[in-house]
């Protein structure tokens, strides 16, 4: 179990938002906007020896904002190059250059689905490009009526049919390096995990780095996905730790990951 550090950027800043909330004409519920710059971040995970965190640029590819998200996550890279990965609009077209940024890898979503269901002819073009070793997929999901988790894509707005189940997961690890899954409906909220799937992804008898997100607020919610997740899942903590404006003191948390190991 290891402690994955983040930085969203979203409108060029680094903030923390309730993740569903996400709405490229309306904004987004936000927790915390930081006084500092993303370089701030960069050289503190840097200082901390803590690489595969994640840099997630929230605004809609091609926009404004976007462009601005870009810049400043140029500044965290150089604060800690290959010390991040890098995902929000990474398509064939960029995903190169993103690695030629500095990052270890790319991750993806929307680019990966059309009509609902994986593409596989770009799921195969960006492996092509980039190597499945630079590769994360990004299964963030949400809990449909039938008990099944979904994959959401565009913003985490809409539902595709893939299920996260130990199939799917089989299915897609000959194409990436690492699984990254927000709990979208608890993102951001700040009032504990998705037990559920955290305890499928604890069964899964995975052979790759698989990363949890979404909802963690207490130390007791780490215990609890270190037991249910059998140490085998990684964790990254936003809008509850104490440098984005939370109650859990960051040095703390590095500690008790430390003594997980």
């Amino acid at each position: 179990m290891k402690f994955r550090p983040c930085i969203d950027i979203h409108e060029g800043k680094v903030k923390q938002i309730v993740g569903g909330t996400l709405d490229d004409e309306l904004g987004a519920e936000t927790n915390f906007i930081a006084e500092q710059d993303s370089s701030f971040f960069g050289r503190l995970y840097r200082n901390c020896n803590m690489p595969g965190g994640h840099i997630i640029l929230l605004d809609k590819a091609g926009s404004p904002g976007y462009i601005e998200d870009v810049r400043a996550a140029e500044l965290a890279i150089k604060e800690y190059p290959g010390g991040f990965m890098i995902g929000g609009g990474v398509t064939s077209e960029n995903a190169a250059d993103f690695i030629a940024l500095g990052v270890s890898h790319v991750i993806v979503t929307t680019y990966l689905f059309k009509d609902g269901y994986i593409n596989y002819e770009r799921l195969e073009k960006l492996v092509n490009l980039v190597g499945k070793e630079h590769l994360v997929l990004d299964l963030s999901c949400r809990k449909k009526e039938d008990g099944n988790y979904y994959v959401v894509t565009d913003r985490w707005q809409k539902y595709t049919d893939t299920v996260v189940c130990h199939e799917t997961l089989d299915q897609l690890k000959q194409y990436c390096d690492e699984y990254l899954i927000h709990a979208v409906d608890v993102e951001g909220k700040r009032n504990g995990v998705e037990r559920d799937l955290i305890e499928i992804l604890g069964t899964w008898e995975n052979n790759i780095p698989v990363t949890y997100a979404g909802g963690i607020s207490s130390f007791e919610d780490l215990d609890m996905i270190y037991e249910l997740g059998n140490n085998k899942i990684d964790v990254t903590i936003g809008s509850a730790l104490s440098i984005f404006g939370g109650d859990m003191d960051f040095k703390e948390v590095v500690l008790y990951m430390e003594n997980r190991k």
